[in-house]
């Protein structure tokens, strides 16, 4: 059992269970309350699930560090809120498959800001990935809804703040990356929330006790995961989101997928898990 404690891929399964549930919450909840509220409730919960934790372990949060934390912050709160407003508003296998695309934003911003060269293989995989996109959101023959420019916002600010998760990992705590997500978010999603206010019904709070459960869980097995394996060997293990979460919208809320999506979905997933493979190989040959 310790040893399974200390696995990459078992804590990563255990996120991809967690942020399943949590879109499924998310959209039953949205029945009542606008998402941009509920991202507040998820944010202020999630931290007070965290906070025996944070209490209990002194000097975990450290502000040396802080400018780059806000740098991820800022890019996960507009991840977060475009993502919530997208499960509410679009079909989730839709929305999962365009938030695939965040690595592939990722590598175009290293190459755009940080100036990294990237090889013909990697130019090759980012283009399927995008043509991917393409097939799930085919252009002049699917609406472009809110929701799915909300989805595609939120895998470009999800792009960087996945690079900056990988940057923090190998040197601060996992529960320390995860812990200053929701502290240094939730009063800002407040101010966002205020603008479409209304009190939650009684029946709804167990939905939004579940969701900041969920993220808290989720953003500290993710961390735990990256911390304990790199990415190219658990980034693979995402089928298994994949897999729930179209499951969760055709079972729970009677949406249909066509086999274009489907296949647009799978070949995000292969491109990403592709670039992740081939990171951790120019990582080994740079290190050798």
């Amino acid at each position: 059992m310790q040893r399974l404690f200390r696995s990459g891929p078992f804590w990563f399964i255990v996120a991809c269970f967690a942020f399943a549930a949590m879109w499924v919450m998310i959209r039953y909840a949205a029945r009542h309350l606008h998402s941009f509220e509920i991202v507040f409730f998820r944010n202020l919960l999630g931290l007070m699930f965290l906070l025996p934790m944070l209490l209990g372990t002194p000097g975990l949060i450290r502000r040396d560090r802080l400018r780059i934390h806000l740098g991820r912050a800022t890019s996960g709160f507009v991840a977060t809120m475009g993502t919530f407003y997208a499960v509410a508003n679009a079909p989730l296998a839709d929305v999962l498959a365009i938030n695939y695309t965040a690595p592939l934003f990722g590598t175009i911003g290293a190459v755009l800001m940080l100036g990294e060269v990237i090889r013909v293989r990697r130019v090759v995989a980012l283009a399927i990935g995008f043509a991917g996109m393409l097939l799930v959101l085919r252009p002049g023959s699917v609406p472009l809804s809110a929701g799915i420019v909300a989805a595609i916002i939120s895998a470009v600010a999800t792009g960087y703040s996945i690079v900056a998760m990988r940057s923090l990992v190998g040197v601060d705590d996992s529960r320390a990356v995860a812990a200053w997500t929701f502290i240094l978010t939730t009063l800002p999603s407040l101010a966002v929330a205020l603008f479409v206010w209304t009190m939650p019904p009684f029946a709804v709070w167990p939905l939004l006790a579940g969701i900041g459960a969920m993220a808290a869980v989720g953003q500290l097995t993710l961390s735990r995961a990256f911390s304990l394996s790199e990415a190219s060997a658990v980034l693979p293990l995402d089928f298994v989101r994949f897999g729930l979460i179209t499951a969760a919208g055709v079972l729970l809320f009677g949406e249909r997928y066509d086999w274009l999506t489907l296949a647009g979905g799978a070949l995000i997933l292969g491109s990403t898990i592709y670039l992740a493979v081939r990171e951790a190989q120019v990582r080994r040959a740079a290190r050798s």
